[in-house]
């Protein structure tokens, strides 16, 4: 049960008509705005890199909350009594604190599937940059030098590319690996999701493959999951994608990894402590490092924000929202 109910306009009994936008990496709110007022809702814009205590300032008589990276904690969840919905502008909700909001009978909504071209594109990309040594030979070059005939580039349709989650993402990242004559191994995690795709389990996934990328979710329980422990089964001469969460790779035992040559190289979209870039991942010519884009193009932004901006207005016109979290069995 929520703590709201609908009149007989649609509108909300009890609590403010404002939403609380508590971040964005955007430069203005204008879409999120107009989309509140036309729903008779006033939108609440944070100010750049809000604390908590400001956002619990900001929360106190809103009955939504709209978040992009911002943490949404308990104390924000809680200065809000009339909160219905907490609405994600983007996939994961590590970032929210769900028991919390769950305590309070709000929902808790997200847009899982918005940028599944967007994060497979990117993950094709990196590939193709380690296997042609494209980022590489760019910086060389860049740097006055032209190097001789390359040694260790690789044909991508040779690779052996082990895909770690078979969700939406991961199944797409898949398909267009597949497409490119690329073999394709899946965690054997979810054996119902990987329709033709063969499936193993994660230790043979690990050594089998050139290329492992992650695309599962991040939660206390996998924090730190691809550890000392999993990076030394992985194949010498291989690659580590991770465009799903930082805190999936132990960061220390990456570089030990990769001092060591297994795997020989990383493309990371995603690190632990954004925008903080671990000092020994710097300079590294194993490791590719984006500023976790890998979601964005101009088409998927648009949609992000619209989404969870209108599912953040079903809620509170008392309709079920399209996407909460947990997705109800």
């Amino acid at each position: 049960m929520t703590s709201w109910s609908t009149s007989s306009d649609g509108g909300l009994k009890t609590g403010g008509r404002k939403i609380l936008l508590t971040d964005h990496p955007w430069p203005d709110a204008v879409i999120e705005s107009e989309l509140c007022a036309a729903a008779g809702f006033e939108l609440v814009d944070a100010p750049p890199a809000s604390s908590e205590e400001d956002l619990v300032t900001l929360a106190a008589d809103v009955s939504g909350i709209i978040t992009c990276w911002a943490a949404v904690t308990r104390a924000v969840i809680d200065a809000s009594p009339h909160l219905a919905v907490v609405s994600r502008l983007g996939v994961g909700i590590d970032n929210i604190d769900v028991d919390a909001a769950t305590d309070r009978g709000a929902v808790v909504t997200r847009v899982p599937d918005y940028c599944v071209d967007e994060v497979s594109d990117h993950v094709v990309g990196l590939v193709h940059s380690w296997a042609r040594g494209i980022v590489h030979y760019d910086r060389s070059v860049q740097s006055g030098a032209w190097p001789g005939i390359p040694a260790r580039l690789r044909r991508v349709r040779d690779l052996v590319v082990g895909i770690w989650g078979s969700g939406n993402i991961g199944l797409r990242t898949a398909q267009k690996f597949s497409a490119l004559g690329c073999q394709i191994l899946l965690d054997d995690r979810h054996p119902d999701r990987v329709g033709a795709f063969p499936s193993v389990p994660i230790v043979e996934l690990l050594g089998q493959s050139n290329v492992v990328s992650l695309h599962i979710p991040l939660t206390e329980a996998n924090r730190n999951l691809v550890n000392a422990d999993v990076l030394g089964q992985m194949q010498r001469e291989s690659l580590l994608v991770n465009t799903s969460r930082g805190g999936l790779v132990d960061v220390d035992a990456l570089v030990a990894a990769l001092d060591a040559g297994r795997p020989s190289a990383a493309a990371l979209d995603v690190l632990p402590d954004e925008p903080n870039i671990p000092a020994d991942l710097l300079g590294r010519d194993d490791v590719v490092i984006t500023p976790h884009i890998a979601f964005s193009s101009i088409q998927s932004v648009r949609e992000l924000r619209i989404r969870a901006t209108e599912d953040c207005l079903r809620v509170l016109n008392g309709q079920a929202p399209l996407h909460p979290y947990p997705t109800p069995a």
